[in-house]
């Protein structure tokens, strides 16, 4: 039971925004995510509002979390279009 929740906790410790309020347009709106800086460590990710292009928050990913990312992507099972029954 203790890996379920593990598993669980995984699943949200990395994620992106889709939209996000911004205090321009007076409303939450769709971002785009853009490469900010390059550190050996991290990664800093901008949002951009797709309305107005206006900064709307950041999103850091440390090195760690590439590794888990990859790590977990590389154990999920791959689907194909053609059932094997």
């Amino acid at each position: 039971m203790a890996w379920m929740v593990s598993m669980n906790q995984q699943q949200f410790e990395n994620f992106t925004a889709s939209s996000l309020y911004c205090e321009k347009c007076k409303a939450a709106m769709p971002v785009r995510e853009r490469l900010l800086l390059v550190l050996p460590d991290k990664e800093i990710f901008d949002y951009l509002c797709s309305g107005c292009a206006s900064a709307v928050g950041q999103r850091e990913v440390t090195a760690g979390d590439k590794l888990m990312a990859r790590a977990t992507a590389a154990q999920r099972p791959r689907r194909s279009a053609i059932a094997l029954n």
